[in-house]
């Protein structure tokens, strides 16, 4: 799993064996969502909340460490710098930087899922006093006297009170406060969060921003086979982190198994869902059983977008919710996972059939 310099403990909003996004000195893609930050800024437009939403792994989270990078390093939006700058982009040895990259800025917080050193796991969710402790920041006078920001990575993870915590301080906020807000399903958000917040829409990569994400993280990404890094870009569906999944050699073969069963779906093959099941029921296999997760969320979001009426499209977005509040439910009681995907199966061919 990625850990921070100090060998602290992991990191929830990392893709394991990759740079986190705060270490990123560059984004690939979204050139327009990015002007739109920087001219919001320098023109005094600045909406104090953003939710920037899209597919898991395009690069969200990446643009919020990205602007709040360049807040804190320009906190005068008048100024020369802020006002003649092309782009977002903070040098990596500017004070701002440098503090955002050890996460000990006094200006800053994050609220994201943290790590369980009992059950040697994360929360599976971002509890409320997760986001009580980051929000606690707003309540103080800012160190530096310029702005103070936050980062919430991702609200699909907030907890019913953890989501009105972070709506409080949205309605309320203090002088000088930016909340960045990420979202893979950025309408399933509360609404009195969502219609509290600028909303920016990030679209998926194309295979090759993909390819030249996957070539910047450094060793040892940059010197997988360019052929297998086009081929794992190809079969994304726009997501970086998707194919850094497919590209992992600890989950290449757990990768393949889990394409076979989605490809099969709704009624995939018996002996198949129960191999599956096995494999990632391992305590081991943690980020296979993520991974089969999301692709079982992701086919269900796009069956939901294809259906061809409004009965339809309702329960398979019903169906979405309850498998993604099951798999909460089991990562946080450490219920048995190979019980857990048996069950998604067949509820998602119970469903096929009814419809």
């Amino acid at each position: 799993m990625s850990r921070p310099a100090n060998d602290a403990p992991p990191e929830s909003d990392a893709f394991p064996g990759a740079p986190h996004p705060r270490l990123a000195t560059r984004l690939v893609g979204h050139a327009a969502a990015e002007a739109a930050m920087l001219a919001a800024y320098r023109e005094g437009r600045l909406a104090h909340a953003w939710l920037i939403g899209g597919r898991e792994g395009i690069g969200k989270a990446t643009l919020a460490w990205r602007f709040a990078r360049f807040v804190l390093a320009n906190p005068d939006p008048t100024a020369a710098a802020a006002q003649s700058a092309r782009d977002l982009s903070v040098a990596p040895d500017h004070p701002a930087a440098r503090q955002l990259a050890a996460l000990s800025h006094p200006d800053f917080a994050l609220a994201r899922r943290e790590w369980n050193a009992k059950s040697k796991g994360f929360y599976a969710e971002i509890r409320v006093e997760d986001v009580r402790a980051a929000l606690s920041m707003f309540h103080m006078s800012a160190a530096f006297g310029g702005w103070r920001v936050a980062i919430v990575d991702c609200a699909d993870e907030l907890n019913p009170a953890g989501a009105n915590a972070l709506l409080k301080m949205i309605e309320e906020p203090p002088p000088r406060a930016l909340i960045l807000v990420v979202a893979h399903r950025p309408g399933r958000v509360l609404p009195t969060v969502r219609s509290r917040c600028r909303r920016l829409l990030l679209e998926r990569l194309s295979p090759s921003e993909i390819e030249a994400t996957i070539a910047g993280l450094g060793p040892p990404w940059d010197a997988i086979d360019p052929a297998r890094r086009a081929q794992a870009a190809a079969r994304a569906d726009g997501s970086a982190r998707e194919a850094l999944r497919r590209l992992d050699p600890d989950a290449q073969d757990l990768g393949a198994l889990i394409d076979a069963a989605i490809a099969q779906l709704p009624a995939a093959e018996p002996r198949m869902v129960h191999r599956l099941a096995d494999a990632v029921g391992d305590r081991a296999a943690a980020d296979s059983f993520v991974a089969l997760n999301a692709a079982l969320c992701e086919w269900l979001a796009a069956r939901a977008r294809a259906a061809a009426s409004p009965t339809a499209r309702r329960a398979l977005t019903e169906l979405w919710d309850r498998l993604r509040a099951a798999t909460r439910e089991t990562e946080a009681l450490n219920l048995d996972r190979r019980l857990h995907v048996l069950a998604a199966f067949e509820d998602i061919a119970a469903q096929s059939r009814r419809l």
